[in-house]
């Protein structure tokens, strides 16, 4: 079976964009001013998100505090996204999935406390912190871990056929990457079939289990693409749409991601 948290990591490394790096740098700066005592107090939110926070804050001062940081926020992520072997991509996949699970459960959060509390209600009202945002610690929770790596990369992929189907060149581009990067011969596979699928958006968000998930996946989605085409914002529009996501909850993601609505 492929291991889709390492697949996760490599293909971010290998695919993320300067934009992508930036609203990831933008997230964390959000989660960093607003959840930050929370995350702290969860041994650093998953190890990698704490450890890149902190040398954010380090590097950057008080940039949390300062939205046109983003961009420095986002060099920080640049090393590691510059880097290689199985340690970056590790830490890479540890932190962007924490990173992820911050944003949603801010956003869903914010979403049942404001205006729309009456029509949505918050998955995280016992308090728990969300798988991301702390560690695994069982064998089934390692498996939602890995599921929810899996309907990730799918997103960001769906995202990128929304325009057209990924060419043949940006295939066989990403597969070079992924075999120089070391990734087995059955996340290769894997990676390769989802690539060639065409785009059915309805049998993927069929395999969505929750708005928690949901919202990684959009947040996810906004990490693969520049979303300045047309059929991108559409694409977005039906993924929240289809998985019920209520257009607060989106506000919210596009909010801390730092990307315009």
């Amino acid at each position: 079976m492929a291991n889709f948290g390492d697949l996760l990591g490599g293909f971010l490394q290998s695919n993320m964009g300067e934009s992508g790096q930036a609203r990831m740098g933008s997230a964390l700066q959000d989660l960093q001013s607003n959840l930050g005592g929370v995350l702290g107090g969860e041994g650093g939110a998953g190890g990698m998100l704490g450890t890149i926070m902190g040398m954010a804050k380090e590097s950057l001062g008080n940039a949390a505090h300062n939205p046109t940081q983003a961009g420095g926020l986002g060099a920080v992520l640049g090393s590691f996204l510059g880097g290689g072997g199985d340690s970056i991509k590790g830490a890479l996949t540890g932190g962007a999935l924490a990173m992820l699970a911050g944003v949603a459960f801010k956003a869903l959060t914010n979403a049942g406390q404001g205006q729309a509390g009456a029509a949505l209600q918050a998955p995280f009202n016992t308090g728990n912190l969300p798988l991301g945002l702390k560690p695994a610690e069982t064998p089934a929770e390692a498996q939602v871990m890995e599921t929810k790596a899996q309907l990730i990369l799918k997103g960001m992929i769906n995202i990128a056929k929304s325009d057209g189907q990924v060419s043949v060149d940006e295939i066989t581009r990403i597969a070079g990457k992924a075999e120089s990067d070391g990734m087995g011969a059955e996340e290769q596979a894997w990676l390769m079939a989802e690539l060639r699928q065409p785009l059915d958006l309805d049998a993927f968000v069929a395999e969505i289990p929750n708005q928690e998930i949901a919202a990684e996946v959009y947040a996810a989605s906004l990490l693969a693409v520049e979303v300045d085409t047309q059929e991108e914002r559409d694409y977005l529009r039906q993924l929240a749409e289809k998985t019920g996501l209520h257009p607060m909850v989106v506000q919210h993601i596009h909010q801390a991601m730092g990307v315009a609505l």
